[in-house]
């Protein structure tokens, strides 16, 4: 599938990854087709997104994307011979262990302590992950938050960067219907980042007193900026607007805040929703009092990390 080009400068191997008629059968493809959301952040998104963007990577950088991000659909068939034996050696740990008395409790227990594990070790949330602790949100939202909020699949800015399934995604989001709402909440992964972009009253005019329309970024590193997905899904709509107006939205990128190690940005969007949420102002506006509760001093470290344990359990 990637083809292998020659090293005259003796540095690492470099792989030219690129598309071609010989991969249409390939697992990747599938990533291009109707299997995206069965591969939500495993090598092959990954893979696929950088294919996309013809991008050239060496081979160790290969060998550590897919060591960081295995493909769960793989498990546990493709297991190299050394990880089957650890788990093999830990089978029959626990086995010496006996069987627990209650074997409710056991489960119990069993789930608490994954969960622990998974915060402490600030392991980076897959799509999956966020996208089942998100709708564990949004289902225990009021009726009035419902009326006030929707939201974009966190996969389709991702998907939108391909020029094959932009026009897909385009009309994905016209089914939303956006413009009737007042905040669009937007959860977005881009070479594993998380990052939350949110619309607010995007259906109103710009020479609205009370009203005007505006962009959030609630970013742990600060490093995106979605203008172009926004112009897109003005057209997409037949709007009036022209593309002027789309860039004299006000792009807002709050101090919130920051992740403190390179995994922890999934757990600080779904945090960020919340709180958002909970709080957000009935009618937005910069004048009068942006960033309202949006500052660096939003949430502490021992809020987030309670808010996660306690979503963690709730959505097994």
């Amino acid at each position: 599938m990637s083809k292998r080009k020659p090293n005259k400068n003796k540095g690492p191997a470099i792989i030219d990854l690129d598309l071609d008629s010989s991969d249409l059968d390939s697992p990747i493809s599938e990533l291009f087709r109707y299997e995206v959301s069965k591969h939500r952040s495993c090598w092959r998104h990954v893979f696929a997104y950088l294919i996309v963007q013809k991008k050239k990577l060496a081979l160790k950088d290969i060998e550590l994307i897919k060591k960081r991000y295995p493909c769960l659909l793989e498990f546990p068939c493709h297991f190299h011979r050394g990880e089957r034996l650890k788990r093999k050696g830990k089978r029959e740990e626990m086995k010496e262990l006996g069987p627990p008395k209650d074997a409710k409790h056991a489960v119990s227990r069993k789930k608490e302590k994954l969960d622990s594990q998974a915060f402490e070790c600030k392991e980076k949330l897959g799509s999956e992950a966020f996208d089942r602790y998100f709708q564990n949100l949004w289902k225990n939202l009021s009726e009035d938050k419902r009326t006030s909020f929707t939201y974009l699949d966190c996969m389709w800015f991702s998907l939108y960067l391909q020029p094959s399934s932009r026009d897909k995604v385009l009309t994905w989001i016209k089914k939303k219907h956006i413009f009737s709402k007042k905040y669009v909440i937007v959860p977005i992964v881009c070479w594993s980042h998380w990052n939350l972009l949110i619309f607010c009253h995007f259906g109103e005019s710009e020479q609205s007193e009370t009203h005007k329309p505006c962009m959030l970024l609630l970013d742990s590193l600060e490093n995106a900026d979605p203008r172009r997905f926004v112009l897109d899904i003005y057209k997409a709509e037949g709007r009036s607007e022209t593309k002027d107006f789309i860039y004299r939205i006000p792009f807002l990128v709050p101090k919130v805040p920051q992740q403190r190690n390179d995994v922890e940005c999934g757990n600080f969007v779904l945090y960020y929703i919340n709180l958002f949420i909970e709080g957000a102002p009935e009618n937005f506006s910069i004048e009068g009092g942006y960033p309202y509760f949006m500052k660096k001093n939003w949430f502490t470290p021992e809020g987030l990390e309670c808010f996660c344990q306690q979503l963690y359990s709730s959505s097994e």
